[in-house]
């Protein structure tokens, strides 16, 4: 794919993400008014999270063709800090949470909605958003790693970073516990105490794996493709 094209793709996904927080943010739901407000979803967080990776995926091209042919050493070295926080990025917390959450979501989803998203949330939330918060998040990522080589951090380094955020999350999701007596996912009402630490000890460890198949699948994606190149 060429380049233009690749920086006008992302500019959409960037603009449709934004379009979604605002339709997201717009909605009047009792749950947006209690503790936490839409913090205390990993929904909402992913989608921060992916509006600012495809952000900084923006800035990167705009620097990119500023830069270019310039000859300027300082925004050369600015460029490559905004291409290494691009990757970490994405080998960190756009991959591995992205798809956490789209995989996450829908099979317990297809197991049992009201553990997860309520037949009452039909009433707020319009299919479309749903399918924008929890489905096109896949194949955003996805185009974006195909379309552009990332460089992974060292694998101890990336995956204390994703063991980090994971556990801030369930600390967080239990301090919101805490404070309101509820839990922030109706199914984890249904677990008992040791459940509970088996299930957050399960997620901590599925992150981990997401971001060793994003590591996977990003090195199978681009040495196929400089194989290809060579023959």
């Amino acid at each position: 794919m060429a380049l233009i094209p690749c920086q006008v793709l992302r500019v959409a996904i960037l603009l449709s993400y934004c379009s979604i927080l605002c339709n997201y943010k717009a909605i009047e739901m009792p749950s947006h008014q209690t503790y936490g407000g839409s913090w205390k979803f990993l929904t909402f967080i992913d989608l921060v999270i992916q509006a600012v990776f495809f952000g900084i995926c923006v800035l990167t091209d705009l620097s990119s063709l500023l830069t270019r042919g310039s000859g300027n050493q300082e925004q050369e070295r600015q460029l490559k800090k905004l291409i290494s926080l691009r990757d970490w990025m994405l080998a960190v917390l756009a991959f591995p949470v992205g798809i956490f959450v789209v995989a996450v979501f829908w099979i317990i989803y297809a197991y049992d909605r009201e553990m997860i998203y309520p037949k009452l949330l039909d009433n707020f939330i319009p299919g479309w958003l749903n399918h924008g918060m929890h489905t096109t998040v896949l194949p955003f990522i996805l185009i974006e790693m195909r379309t552009s080589h990332h460089a992974y951090p060292s694998r101890s380094s990336g995956l204390a970073a994703i063991c980090t955020f994971s556990v801030g999350y369930i600390l967080w999701v239990c301090w919101v516990h805490h404070v309101t007596g509820m839990w922030v996912y109706p199914f984890l009402e249904h677990f008992g105490p040791g459940a509970r630490i088996i299930f957050f000890g399960s997620t901590t460890i599925l992150m981990n794996f997401l971001y060793l198949l994003g590591e996977v699948l990003n090195s199978y994606i681009w040495d196929t493709q400089r194989t290809a190149k060579l023959k």
